[in-house]
């Protein structure tokens, strides 16, 4: 009872899960004089005894010594698995593929030649590998075209030249690993037995896979009918629509403002649909468009007080990048 009120860091213990461990120490009549409970990696909860019934508590932090490591690999069958040949962990994978994801259509633009070169943080406790940190930079070259990203101490990532990398509206609205048709303005309907225009992009991908808002906008429509399914329409601004069908569960209402990367709705085959896949609209002006290739809304620029600073940490990081480009080519050569 007393250790429990030992103060506002106390309530950590509140937190305990099944399998974690608290040492104790106590004096010679058998009362705690300190509890300590090492609940993360860098984080420990100290608490001690002033009194038989006053107790204080304290968190200490580990210090924790990072070093920078390096990944690059070229994609023969996909992406995801020239990203686990490189060494990178499943987490890494996908981090990187956020960084670049308002550039790069992951499902459906990554080709055999494409390549990838990224650093990131190994993180040590007194001496001990306690995993890995953030991504500091990284590369990729996508159809011959190169894309850069710094994380600047804000957290952020940008490019080069200090344009964020976040954008209006993501390149795709669901998880990359999952591949499906190209976009294309005519196509034959499985179901109607028939060519006819088709004016968007399918993913296919199991049943339940959740379904994101490509941008920020408010929700203009989200019914089921028996062509389009459950669907979902967002309207961004005054200029752009996106459309999302065949869902087998909505998860936003009608007039509910939604943010980008939100799940709006899970994956099916709801509608006039052959099997579990969404099918994306992307519209400007009341026009369809290709989501992967029509120009986005310019990203916002570092604050300018930044810049400079951005550009020096800019500087070295590349170069460092670069150097393990070098050094990972000659290896293989």
């Amino acid at each position: 009872y007393h250790v429990s009120r030992a103060g506002k860091d106390a309530k950590k213990l509140l937190t305990m899960m099944p399998g974690e461990f608290l040492n104790f120490t106590f004096d010679e009549r058998g009362k705690i004089n300190t509890l300590i409970y090492e609940y993360s990696e860098t984080e420990t909860l100290i608490i001690t005894r002033k009194s038989d019934d006053d107790y204080t508590s304290m968190i200490a932090t580990a210090d924790v010594y990072s070093k920078p490591t390096f990944a690059q690999g070229e994609i023969e069958s996909s992406f995801w698995n020239a990203g686990i040949k490189a060494g990178m962990t499943d987490n890494k994978i996908m981090e990187l593929a956020d960084i670049f994801g308002w550039d790069i259509d992951f499902a459906m633009e990554i080709r055999a030649g494409d390549t990838f070169n990224v650093m990131y943080e190994e993180r040590y406790v007194n001496g001990d590998f306690i995993g890995f940190g953030d991504i500091l930079a990284a590369e990729f070259v996508n159809q011959g075209e190169v894309f850069q990203a710094i994380r600047h101490t804000d957290g952020s990532y940008y490019a080069p030249n200090g344009r964020s990398m976040k954008k209006s509206f993501l390149r795709a609205p669901v998880n990359f690993r999952y591949i499906s048709s190209n976009f294309t303005k005519k196509r034959y309907h499985p179901v109607q037995k028939r060519w006819k225009a088709h004016r968007g992009t399918d993913y296919a991908a199991p049943t339940g896979t959740p379904v994101v808002a490509a941008g920020k906008g408010r929700v203009i429509k989200s019914t089921y009918d028996k062509f389009n399914g459950h669907h979902v329409f967002i309207q961004h601004g005054d200029r752009y629509v996106t459309k999302y069908l065949h869902f087998s569960k909505r998860k936003v209402k009608n007039g509910e403002i939604v943010k980008q990367g939100q799940v709006i709705g899970l994956l099916g085959s709801t509608g006039m649909s052959s099997g579990p896949h969404l099918h994306y609209e992307f519209l400007v002006d009341g026009v369809h468009r290709n989501p992967r290739t029509v120009t986005l809304p310019k990203a916002e620029p570092i604050d300018k007080n930044e810049k400079n600073a951005f550009m020096q940490l800019t500087e070295q990081r590349l170069v460092l990048l670069n150097n393990n480009k070098r050094i990972m080519l000659a290896s293989i050569n």
